[in-house]
């Protein structure tokens, strides 16, 4: 696995509304090698006009400053404050200047904006530093971006050495969509899916949302481990059950079976197993479409 394949699962899960797609390129784009770097991925993406118009530019070098290494750009509101004093301000003024900028200020109250480049400026502030400072619209605080790194490294763990329980955890509090019989088929038919869902330009947002999940399927397929099939005796209403280097696709994955549904049937295979499959539906109280699905 890359940092990209480790990542962007856990980082999109912190993220939700920015999506794994848009985490990977920004992990492709800065390959972070440190803690420290990851604390400031965190804080790009959860900023305004931080990364996107501003820190992505620099660092591909599309701007007229040429190349700006990622270490060097603005990731967290205090990184102003800590950045300026060592540049030689006094505290009081970074901390104005800080928060000046992580309100989004200098597009709003020019005039003082102003002031406040000139006064960086007589102290050897970089012109790209007063540029990206000026483009910013908010700001995420380093604790709170550290405190998602800190959850995002021990998921990566579970990822990276019980690669059985980060999958199961995923797909049983993540996932959305399912198709079993896809999934239970190995990767080639989960990668042909993939390529059906892309290639169909009128897939609906329930295929969309199949889609992403369907890829981290092929990604837990291809390290080796596998879905059994909906068990009427081991499944779970919702939960994938491990089972060695499998999972077992919950009630839930079939299709037009609600959650509550699911619940039931797990209610009545508790009190006592089931004798039959017409015992199943009765008790279970399975509708005939459901029924004929299992």
């Amino acid at each position: 696995c890359t940092s990209e394949d480790i990542l962007s699962p856990v980082a999109s899960y912190a993220v939700p509304e920015l999506g794994t797609n848009f985490v990977r390129k920004m992990l492709a784009d800065t390959k972070p090698s440190t803690f420290a770097e990851l604390v400031k991925i965190s804080g790009l993406s959860h900023g305004t006009d931080v990364w996107l118009n501003n820190a992505e530019a620099l660092v591909l070098g599309k701007t007229q400053f040429g190349k700006i290494d990622f270490k060097e750009v603005i990731g967290c509101r205090d990184d102003i404050m800590v950045y300026l004093m060592y540049q030689g301000l006094e505290p009081a003024m970074a901390f104005k200047i800080m928060e000046f900028v992580r309100k989004g200020k200098p597009s709003k109250d020019k005039a003082t904006w102003e002031d406040l480049k000139k006064y960086m400026r007589e102290r050897n502030v970089p012109e790209w530093y007063i540029w990206s400072c000026e483009q910013i619209k908010y700001m995420f605080p380093k604790a709170h971006a550290t405190a998602y790194v800190l959850s995002a490294m021990r998921i990566a763990w579970f990822k990276l050495n019980k690669p059985i329980l980060f999958y199961s955890a995923y797909f049983t509090i993540r996932a959305n969509q399912f198709d079993p019989v896809v999934m239970t088929s190995g990767a080639n038919a989960i990668r042909n899916k993939i390529n059906d869902i892309q290639k169909d330009p009128d897939s609906k947002n329930k295929d969309l949302d199949l889609l992403s999940d369907l890829e981290v399927a092929l990604e837990m397929t291809k390290r080796g481990l596998k879905f059994k099939m909906v068990d009427i005796e081991k499944s779970e209403a919702k939960q994938f059950v491990i089972d060695g280097d499998s999972l077992i696709m919950p009630f839930a994955s079939i299709d037009k079976l609600g959650e509550n549904a699911a619940n039931l049937i797990v209610e009545e295979r508790n009190k006592r197993p089931f004798s039959s499959k017409k015992d199943a539906k009765v008790r279970g109280k399975i509708n005939n479409t459901v029924f004929d699905t299992m």
